[in-house]
């Protein structure tokens, strides 16, 4: 059977919700859209590039949870309310994505809350062997 495990990253509105910070699916990592929201104290920042390397932060924690690094990330999305906001942030997402190159699309639309400038979603595959498999020799 396919093991299927939701991560949880404290975040309120997970529980106000009903949904998880990720869910392992097999080898597949599908990782919600992550906001600017420092969990711990569920405050946000003002600033775009704050605020994305924050959902950086977030999704690495869940994705390290799930036995993945940003390494491991295939697919990103990225959704602003202004599109003006996306290249600021494009050091900061090339610091972990830039040697990954994973497919991405950015997006304009509204966020949840007015004070989330950017949310990021990404899926990642595990390349963990299957039980009793060989490791490859390549």
């Amino acid at each position: 059977m396919t093991e299927r495990r939701a991560i949880l990253s404290g975040s309120t509105f997970e529980d106000q919700i009903g949904y998880a910070r990720a869910v392992i699916d097999g080898d597949w990592v599908h990782v919600s859209g992550t906001t600017g929201f420092d969990y711990a104290t569920m405050t946000i920042s003002d600033d775009v590039v704050e605020q994305a390397e924050q959902c950086l932060r977030n999704i690495e924690s869940a994705l390290a949870e799930a036995g993945c690094t940003f390494a491991d990330v295939v697919r990103v999305r990225y959704l602003l309310p202004d599109r003006d906001d996306f290249e600021p942030c494009w050091p900061v997402l090339r610091r972990c994505f830039g040697e990954v190159r994973p497919a991405a699309t950015m997006l304009v639309c509204g966020l949840a809350d007015p004070r989330m400038k950017i949310e990021i979603e990404v899926y990642a595959r595990r390349h963990t062997p299957a039980l009793g498999a060989e490791p490859s020799a390549h």
